[in-house]
C-alpha cells in the first residue's frame, strides 16, 4: 500500500516528490530532473533553512522583494535566463512562473508554505511586459517538504492553510468541477481540518501539507468562482495580505454558497465535520477565530467597497463561475459582512 505521506506522483509534464526530508535532497533531486546552472529564486527567511548547495548549485541567487508579483517579476526578469528554481511561499513561486511565462525555461518549486501556487497553472505576469505572454506556466517539478510548508507561526499558518482549504472548497463548484477533483478537494478538506482540529504540538504536518497539495491540484483543474474572485479584488484594489484575505472571507463566501450549490457545500461540511448550516462557523473556528478586513490595513476605508465592486465587475468571471450569480448589492452585502 502506498506511503500517504512519502511518494513521487507524475502528473504530465510534472513530477511532485512529497515527503520528509525532501528539502534536504533537494539539490540532488534537481539535479536528477536536469536542473543544472538554475537561477534560485527565493527569500533570506527560506535560503537561511536550506541546504546550502543549493544556491552553490545556482548560477545566480536572487532574492524576492516583498511587493506584488507583477513588481517582483519586473525586477528580476532581465536578470534571469533559463531554468528557474523557486524556494519560498506562493509569492515567490508565482513570481517565477510569472517570469517564465515570458522568457521561457522550466520552473522548479521547492515551498516553504502551503500556498497552491506550486501546484496551480494560474499566476500573475511581470509589470509592463503583459503584451508578451504566450501562456501560462505550472511547475515542472515541486519538491514538498511537510516541515518547511507548516513552519510559519500558528497565526499564519492557519491563515494560509484557510487559503489551502479556499482552494478545495471551490473547486467543487467551479466550471470545470468533476469527479476526480472533487474526491481530491474533499479528503484535502477533511486532512486539513482533522490538522487544525489538533493542537501544534500534535498535528500531524504531513497530512496539513497533503491536504493543502490535494486542493490546490482540485482548483488547478477547476478554475475559480466567487470565493477567489472577491478575495484576489480585494487584494488588489485594497493592498491586503493574501492568505488573510482568504481567512477573513471564506466564512463568509461557503455560507453565500449554500444555496447556490447546497450539494457541494453539504459534502465539504460533511469533509469538515459539521452541517451546511453551520460550514462557517466551523472554517471561523478552524482559522483560529473570526477575522474582520478592517483590522488587516490600516489605510483602508468601507468606502473602498465601491472600487472593489467596480472591479469585480471589470473582471466579470463572478458572472459566469458562480451558480446563481450574486449580483452587486448582494457582493457588497457580502463583503460588508466581513468588514
Amino acid at each position: 500500500m502506498p506511503d500517504a505521506h512519502n511518494f513521487n506522483w507524475r502528473d504530465g509534464e510534472r513530477t511532485i516528490v512529497f515527503g520528509e526530508g525532501v528539502l534536504e535532497r533537494s539539490p540532488q533531486l534537481l539535479a536528477e530532473s536536469g536542473f543544472h546552472g538554475y537561477d534560485l529564486l527565493t527569500t533570506s527567511r527560506a535560503l537561511a533553512e536550506a541546504p546550502e548547495q543549493l544556491a552553490e548549485q545556482a548560477r545566480a541567487v536572487h532574492e524576492v522583494a516583498r511587493v506584488s508579483v507583477p513588481e517582483a517579476a519586473g525586477e528580476v526578469i532581465e536578470n534571469v535566463s533559463g531554468d528557474l528554481v523557486a524556494l519560498g511561499g506562493g509569492r515567490v513561486v508565482d513570481t517565477a512562473k510569472g517570469v517564465a511565462a515570458i522568457v521561457g525555461g522550466r520552473v522548479a518549486a521547492i515551498p516553504t508554505t502551503l500556498a497552491g501556487s506550486p501546484i496551480t497553472g494560474f499566476h500573475r505576469l511581470p509589470a509592463g511586459r503583459e503584451s508578451e505572454f504566450t501562456g501560462f506556466v505550472r511547475c515542472v517539478l515541486v519538491l514538498a517538504d511537510p516541515d518547511p510548508m507548516t513552519s510559519s507561526p500558528e497565526e499564519a499558518l492557519r491563515a494560509t492553510a484557510m487559503n489551502a482549504l479556499a482552494h478545495a472548497a471551490e473547486s467543487l463548484y467551479a466550471p470545470g468541477a468533476n469527479p476526480v477533483s472533487e474526491m481530491a478537494a474533499l479528503r484535502g478538506a477533511e486532512l486539513i481540518g482533522r490538522s487544525l482540529a489538533t493542537d501544534r504540538v500534535r498535528r500531524d504536518r504531513g497530512d496539513l501539507a497533503l491536504g493543502a497539495v490535494l486542493g490546490a491540484y482540485a482548483i488547478g483543474s477547476t478554475g475559480l468562482a466567487l470565493h477567489h474572485a472577491v478575495c484576489q479584488t480585494l487584494v488588489l484594489v485594497l493592498g491586503l495580505p493574501h492568505a488573510q484575505v482568504n481567512a477573513t472571507m471564506l466564512p463568509h463566501t461557503m455560507s453565500a454558497m449554500t444555496h447556490r450549490a447546497p450539494r457541494q457545500i453539504a459534502a465539504l461540511a460533511g469533509s469538515l465535520g459539521t452541517s451546511a448550516g453551520a460550514v462557517g462557523a466551523r472554517i471561523s473556528e478552524l482559522a483560529g477565530g473570526s477575522r474582520r478586513l478592517s483590522q488587516l490595513g490600516v489605510d483602508i476605508d468601507k468606502a473602498q467597497i465601491d472600487d472593489v465592486l467596480d472591479a469585480l465587475e471589470a473582471r466579470g468571471d463572478i458572472a459566469t463561475n458562480t451558480p446563481d450569480p450574486p449580483d452587486r448589492e448582494q457582493l457588497r452585502a457580502l463583503i460588508s459582512g466581513a468588514w
